[in-house]
């Protein structure tokens, strides 16, 4: 490699560098200016609708989750699927309990997130399974599901019932959203990315992991917890469960699961239980 090679590799390699450090920059730019607008009302309207906990939010809490909301909104791409036509209020739907997720730390939104595609109901997903030589095809019937790259894909009668009935424990936001955070560290394995120190990740494999095996068990016995038993079924689909039973089921699962309980609150910054007169108080 001559001189005018190598001269000439360092100043492309400069030229991205600076590029990237010009797209960040003009992204946080972007983000103050939209967090500078006054939250719309009618906004508001639809997250006191879908969001019944946010009434009893503490007001700081509140204007973090409306920014939030506004560079979910600003930054995302929404496709309505079998003919449905996407409104406003489908939009701040999703991404008031999408942004739940993301409170009180850094957060990059969903940076692997282009695109939310919903359907108006059920909808069946093809695929398939290899056998030796074989690929065997199949349909299943999903109400929402998270892709690796790219997009989420919701139904927009669940999203529906998951917020009028706030303690069944069930929420395909919170749970597909959840998928998202777990594979921000590059796989769907119910390891999300929790910080720089190797003992946070011990504590979390060793409660995490208990808890997984724990459910397994009691699915397999017919008992019934506070956790969905799909949870049983992978160490990500436990985690998106875990999430869902905490900000749905905060009492059961801090009297149940009290080390699984504090293992969400370090992970999520928020703790339900603190939120006064919160929804969750009023738990079967």
């Amino acid at each position: 490699m001559n001189t005018l090679t190598i001269i000439i590799a360092v100043l492309v390699g400069i030229g991205i560098v600076f590029f990237i450090i010009y797209i960040w920059y003009a992204k946080q730019r972007r983000r103050r200016e939209i967090t500078a607008q006054p939250f719309p009302p009618e906004w508001k309207k639809y997250v006191e609708k879908y969001l019944p906990a946010y009434d009893w939010m503490p007001p700081e809490l509140k204007k973090q989750l409306h920014d939030r909301i506004m560079i979910f909104l600003d930054e995302k791409d929404f496709e309505g699927c079998g003919g449905l036509e996407v409104t406003d209020e489908m939009r701040v739907a999703i991404a008031a309990q999408a942004c739940i997720l993301l409170l009180n730390r850094k957060t990059g939104y969903f940076p692997q997130l282009r695109t939310i595609l919903i359907y108006p109901h059920a909808y069946v997903a093809k695929g398939g399974t290899r056998s030796g030589n074989t690929f065997i095809h199949d349909e299943t019937v999903r109400l929402g599901e998270s892709w690796l790259h790219g997009a989420v894909v919701l139904t927009w009668d669940n999203i529906k019932h998951g917020a009028m009935d706030i303690h069944d424990g069930h929420n395909v936001v919170f749970h597909e959203f959840a998928h998202q955070l777990d594979q921000e560290s590059g796989a769907a394995d119910g390891v999300p990315i929790l910080g720089q120190q190797r003992s946070v990740y011990i504590t979390w494999a060793r409660i995490l992991g208990e808890e997984f095996v724990n459910l397994q068990d009691e699915v397999k016995r017919g008992i019934r917890d506070v956790m969905d038993e799909y949870g049983a079924t992978n160490p990500a689909e436990f985690f998106a469960v875990a999430t869902e039973t905490f900000f749905e089921k905060a009492n059961q699962m801090h009297h149940r699961h009290p080390e699984l309980y504090e293992a969400m609150k370090n992970y999520y910054q928020v703790d339900p239980l603190d939120w006064k007169h919160s929804v969750n108080h009023q738990e079967q």
